[in-house]
């Protein structure tokens, strides 16, 4: 897989966006990586030390009424994002063509919007 997207970089993104996302009432899960290099079924590792060729980082958000935001973004340029704003507001966000850590953090705050209605990162 080729890697258009430093993960690392978007880790550093994230951990600045918690900071907001906390600020405003959502909990934030710990930062998950996957290794390229372990077996299957790969394991997910909130340790990064322990991932020798990252090929995806995620994080889960929560708020209130039950809403919820999974985003895993793939060094390839593209992220699995599922939500469920309300019981009848849920399913999947268009995530594809990412192309770098800045362009990850415009989509991530528009996703939190979309889902939580307030903005992803602190001012």
């Amino acid at each position: 897989m080729d890697r258009i997207v430093d993960l690392d970089e978007v880790a550093a993104v994230l951990a600045g966006q918690a900071v907001g996302w906390r600020s405003a009432g959502l909990e934030v899960g710990r930062v998950t990586w996957r290794d390229a290099e372990a077996s299957w079924p790969q394991p997910l590792e909130t340790d990064r030390a322990r991932v020798r060729a990252p090929d995806s980082v995620g994080v889960a958000i929560s708020g209130p009424g039950e809403a919820e935001l999974s985003v895993v973004l793939f060094r390839g340029g593209w992220a699995d994002v599922d939500f469920m704003a309300s019981p009848d507001d849920a399913g999947c966000l268009p995530a594809s063509d990412i192309t770098s850590a800045s362009d990850f953090e415009a989509r991530m705050d528009r996703w939190v919007a979309r889902v939580f209605g307030v903005c992803g990162a602190a001012q």
